[in-house]
């Protein structure tokens, strides 16, 4: 509503007592302090304001000052006043950088110790010794409104600080006299719940989880396998190329999670935040799909092994692929359960509690129950998943010792399948490839890459990291060095000891020396030639996918380490995928997936997210073929990689002052090589497995862009934007104008964008896609509010333009009078050459009826766009332009209203007319101009005339029928009136009117003037149905015409020969509008010439779809406002719509090339 706002509030003036009434202690000139850390956690529910403790801030900027009584006798801790509350604590940082908030009490005797937060609301009131609104630089203003990690507090607006007060400061402890506000009370009282919130540090949160993940099925199943095939030499490659790529997206993914907080959500909130909705919305739902298809493969891992044990036991249920999928579907429940039963646990736990000890809580002594059933008070989903991850890294460091101390130790009963300890021989034979069954160099790496995408998975759980921007970095790439050295020294081992085809049978050892046998084993006395001869084998790094559990010194502890790698990595994943849809569900980029944004417990878990998971991986479960899941995955998982590469490029080019990672050891191109290299890799990989990833990729960015989230992450999107369009324009602003590039570039009077649809609409008729638009819009009134009335308005009216598709910009302006306003947006409007050229004004139709000197000033708005060398545009439409009077504040959605605000619709009456029809925005005073609601709920009914303005302002959004476009064109203006037409009959919407040209001529050269016209348009490439020459322009109008004409202007006549000199002076002097007698008599000529060619224009061009006629200009200082307004009106009334086109007469139209 026009001259109301909400009311901004101090973010800080409260009065000197916290949310219980209690005292905040001693200031800081009577008590000495000490500075305790504070880590980072989640604040205080609106349930929880009443309790001193105020929850984590930033660990590495945000300080606790402890005044401590200079009366106590001791140390001890209590909360301020005496009191005890839970909550009440500092939080600690504990063993391994875990960040927990703890709730035991900090109650001890009778000491007194004062905690008071530097950042309190009141706090910089004394910050330098004197009282002062100005705040102190602290965390807390610079959050997002809906951080999860603590309030958003608002800082002093500068008007507050600025602005002259109303009140004496302070008054009644608040600025300006304002007793809280809305927003301050909002950041007062809202705080998320954070008890038993879990925080991570880098080892257990980021190198844990993702040493795991990379350790995964293939180590033990698929590792001695790939060896086979490719040999230890290119499989080192392999194992290399991986470990490429997955370092340089790790620098990557370490550069962007170091440029600022990192939520939740993995690789799409890093890809999302830096790229934009479209790109992160699309990554993010393959990254999560990706994710619970990567536990359909660790799980048939696990199943596997599991069948081959019940296999070498001759226990099999049904057969292997049966087996594989009934086990595998077992697993995948079973984990299901340990992910999601945490949270039961908790709830019923907290209802025991609820129910036997009501009060319980209220003992801060005490610990309630599941602080004793769960050490440091972690949520138990958590504790579960994280301690089970501990458990299981374990017995894969023991299983993987295991396997390193069996190459040490040959056996001669493994002899027969192939091990024989290190020996150069068997190095030297294995070392080249040896592809079989089809199988490639890439149809391997495919195979073997998914055990390097773990490295993501501390990233995934992102939001539940102590200090994502430290750990992150840290964890990723000391995990992947170290998986790497493990990887490569397995792959050598393994192809140092054992041969490629063993046949397991203790009879197979040489008597005697064979002259054809020159394998390695056959140097140590064993044949197995028959393996090359069609004989089935069963051993062998090519034909037993359990070479590892053989070679080992202990099998069952290598059986353990593949169950551990399987179902710990399975585990993570079914933990990350929900997460990260959760994360991408609550950005609402994909409306129908909102359900699952929903999360439960403390933690936020996202359960139907994991049962959507758990879905998804059944179903890959049922595949029961490892080697065909794992290049899904790869693809997949390479597109991320790809983006995630690309975007750290992507920022660092658009050179945004916001892109300032505290990871320094990134390099712009060496991620664009990766980016590259992922996709080549994906290529090779499967060709057409790349393409629909690609095609998957760009359906769901196109969906994304087409419907235009409302989202603004200041993405790397958005940066580069601005610095093309920067670079551009000043790259342009070196450039003279050229006749083939003038464009019409129309500064629109058009005050509030809304208002004036017609007029809107129209112009972009002829500026879309091909000229630069501005909507003008000029305020007046006190300074003050036209002030807070410019700020609002310019976002609001701005999204009103982009939400009905307007390519437009919107200007508004603050001056004394409209035309100190339209001259200041003549001068100042645009940039370098994207600056306008044509002014655009409605039709003043009620002009007879208001007050002159506003004549005065919109004539004059004319006369000042000629100075300028602008050309003018006049638009008249006989039902009006203004609808202003119409609607109510309902204009905007309720996604375009401040988020403060409720959506209320409301129906407004202005209680005096305003200057309607007129396309300059008057923007006046409340008092002026005052919005009355309507009480009733429903709209009373328009009247005949009120309709057809509302119909007539929604007609150019139409498709106009196959009718004419009629140009007069009787002045050479430089070809603006031709070509304003031109450009409109592009357009979809007009393409099917055609052009008809009017001009003046003699009676006896008609057909002359016609080939002549026909000749200069085809000239210019100007298509025309018809030219019509008028010979009898200059003919008398119709007696009753001019008679109307005199009866319409003498209202406003001067009759100085009636007067004596000095008082028609006088008059003269004091209202110039006037017509003279003099000037009528001079001008008569043109006066009936006006006349003249209104009847000419009702009589060929009334069925008109629109009428462009070339505009009279009248002499500065010579014509009279009034008589040049009422020439307007009689050339223009009871007419189609009509524009009145001048150019500023240089050419805009050429027929050279």
């Amino acid at each position: 509503m026009e001259g109301k706002e909400l009311a901004a509030g101090s973010a800080g003036d409260e009065g000197s007592k916290d949310a219980l009434g209690k005292p905040l202690g001693p200031t800081p000139s009577q008590s000495r302090f000490q500075v305790d850390l504070v880590a980072e956690g989640p604040r205080k529910s609106c349930g929880d304001i009443g309790q001193a403790g105020k929850g984590g801030e930033e660990a590495k900027g945000r300080f606790r000052v402890n005044f401590v009584d200079p009366s106590a006798g001791g140390e001890s801790p209590v909360e301020p006043g005496g009191g005890s509350s839970e909550g009440g604590n500092v939080s600690g940082v504990q063993n391994g950088g875990d960040t927990v908030m703890s709730e035991g009490s900090l109650h001890s005797g009778g000491h007194h110790h004062y905690y008071y937060d530097t950042h309190t609301n009141t706090y910089y009131l004394r910050t330098f010794g004197h009282n002062t609104m100005d705040a102190v630089p602290r965390i807390d203003h610079y959050r997002h409104t809906a951080a999860d990690l603590g309030e958003k507090l608002l800082r002093p607006s500068l008007a507050e600080l600025h602005d002259e007060l109303d009140k004496e400061p302070f008054e009644d402890g608040y600025a300006n006299g304002e007793e809280g506000t809305p927003a301050g009370d909002a950041a007062a009282t809202y705080t998320p719940d954070s008890k038993g919130v879990v925080k991570f540090g880098w080892i257990k949160g980021v190198l844990v989880r993702c040493m795991l993940n990379i350790w995964g099925v293939m180590l033990f199943i698929r590792l001695s396998w790939i060896v086979g095939q490719a040999g230890i030499g290119l499989s080192v490659l392999v194992i290399g190329m991986a470990t490429v790529v997955t370092t340089i997206t790790g620098l990557s993914t370490s550069a962007i999670a170091t440029n600022g907080f990192v939520r939740g959500g993995g690789a799409y909130y890093l890809i999302s935040r830096s790229l934009g909705p479209e790109f992160g919305g699309a990554i993010g739902l393959i990254f999560a799909f990706a994710n619970a298809v990567a536990v359909a493969m660790y799980v048939v891992g696990f199943a596997e092994t599991v069948v081959e044990l019940l296999k070498e036991n001759g226990t099999l249920m049904i057969d292997e692929m049966n087996d594989i999928r009934i086990i595998g579907a077992i697993t995948v429940v079973i984990l299901l359960g340990i992910s999601i039963a945490g949270m039961e646990w908790e709830a019923k736990l907290e209802k025991i509690q609820a129910a036997f000890l009501p009060g319980f809580h209220q003992y801060p002594t005490r610990k309630n129950i599941l602080s004793l059933l769960l050490p440091r008070n972690r949520g138990p989903r958590t504790v579960i998943v994280f301690q089970a991850q501990i458990v299981l890294l374990v017995i894969l460091i023991i299983a993987i010792g295991d396997f390193v101390i069996g190459t040490f130790i040959p056996l001669d009963s493994k002899k027969p399948k192939g091990f024989f300890g290190y020996n150069a021989d068997i190095f030297m034979e294995n070392f080249g490839p040896d592809f079989r069954q089809e199988e490639t160099f890439f149809s391997v790496f495919a195979i073997f890459f998914p055990a390097a995408t773990g490295i993501l998975a501390g990233a995934n759980i992102s939001g539940d990291l102590a200090d994502p921007q430290s750990a992150i970095p840290k964890g990723t790439l000391l995990a992947i060095l170290i998986t790497t050295l493990v990887y490569v020294g397995i792959a050598v081992s393994v192809g140092s000891c054992v041969v490629r085809d063993a046949t397991g049978n203790v009879n197979d050892t040489i008597v005697s020396e064979l002259i054809n046998c020159t394998s390695a084993a056959c140097k140590l006395n064993y044949d197995f030639s028959s393996c090359q001869t069609g004989a089935e084998c069963h051993y062998g790094l090519m034909n037993n996918f359990q070479v590892m559990s053989m070679v080992s010194g202990f099998a069952p502890l290598i059986s353990a380490g593949i169950f551990s790698a399987t179902l710990s990595s399975a585990l993570a994943s079914l933990v990350s995928a929900p997460k990260i849809f959760q994360a991408l569900c609550k950005d609402s980029i994909y409306p129908g997936f909102q359900m699952f944004a929903k999360g439960y417990g403390k933690n936020n878990e996202p359960l139907r997210g994991y049962i959507l998971t758990f879905l998804i991986a059944l179903g890959f479960i049922l595949i029961a073929e490892l080697n065909v899941i794992a290049p899904i995955i790869s693809n997949f998982f390479l597109a991320s990689y790809a983006l995630i590469n690309f975007s750290v490029f992507h920022a660092s080019l658009a050179k945004s002052p916001g892109w300032r990672p505290a990871f320094k050891y990134y390099n712009m191109w060496i991620s664009l090589i990766g980016a590259i290299l992922c996709c080549i890799v994906m290529f090779v990989i499967n060709w057409w497995a790349a393409l629909l990833t690609y095609v998957i990729v760009l359906g769901l960015y196109i969906y994304v862009t087409y419907k235009k989230p409302d989202v603004n992450w200041g993405s790397s999107t958005q940066a580069l934007t601005y610095l093309n369009a920067l670079q551009h324009s000043i790259r342009l602003s070196g450039v003279e104008d050229h006749v083939k590039n003038f464009r019409p570039q129309c500064l629109i009077m058009t005050g509030a964008p809304n208002a004036r649809p017609a007029l809107l609409h129209l112009v972009h008729a002829f500026t879309k896609n091909v000229g630069l638009m501005i909507c003008g819009h000029v305020h007046m009134g006190p300074r003050r509010q036209a002030m807070k009335e410019l700020s609002t308005d310019l976002a609001k009216y701005q999204r009103w333009l982009i939400k009905n598709k307007m390519k437009a910009f919107y200007a508004p302006v603050h001056a004394e009078d409209l035309r100190d306003g339209g001259q200041y947006l003549m001068q100042a409007a645009g940039l370098g050459r994207m600056r306008p050229n044509t002014l655009v004004v409605g039709f003043k139709k009620n002009w007879r009826q208001g007050d002159m000197r506003d004549v005065e000033t919109y004539i004059n708005l004319f006369h000042d766009a000629f100075d300028v060398q602008y050309g003018v545009v006049v638009i008249r439409l006989k039902e009006g332009l203004d609808i202003s009077h119409l609607q109510g504040q309902d204009l905007l959605s309720s996604q375009e209203k401040s988020p403060c605000a409720k959506d209320v619709i409301v129906k407004v009456d202005y209680s005096k007319k305003s200057e309607t029809d007129t396309s300059i925005a008057f923007a006046p005073s409340s008092s002026e101009r005052t919005p009355t609601p309507r009480k009733d709920s429903k709209s009373s009914p328009l009247n005949l005339a009120d309709q057809r303005l509302l119909d007539a302002s929604s007609q150019f959004q139409k498709k106009q029928g196959k009718s004419n476009i009629d140009v007069w064109w009787l002045f050479d203006d430089g070809g603006l009136t031709l070509l304003i037409p031109y450009l409109i009959t592009t357009k979809k919407k007009w393409k099917d009117c055609k052009i008809r040209v009017f001009i003046g001529g003699k009676i006896n050269r008609i057909d002359h003037d016609r080939r002549a016209m026909a000749t200069l348009l085809s000239k210019f490439r100007i298509d025309f149905s018809d030219i019509m020459v008028l010979g009898d322009i200059n003919t008398k109008p119709k007696k009753e015409n001019i008679a109307a004409f005199e009866e319409m202007i003498e209202p406003f006549r001067l009759h100085e020969d009636d007067k004596e000199q000095e008082v028609a002076d006088k008059m003269k002097e004091d209202e110039p509008w006037r017509i003279t007698d003099n000037e009528l008599e001079l001008y008569k000529t043109k006066t009936y010439r006006q006349i003249r060619l209104n009847e000419l224009l009702k009589e060929h061009s009334s069925t008109a779809n629109i009428i462009v006629m070339s505009l009279p200009v009248a002499r500065k200082g010579a014509v009279s406002s009034a008589l040049y307004m009422a020439w307007l009106e009689v050339l223009s009334k009871d007419l189609p719509p009509i524009l009145l086109v001048r150019g500023n007469h240089q050419s805009v139209l050429t027929f050279y090339s």
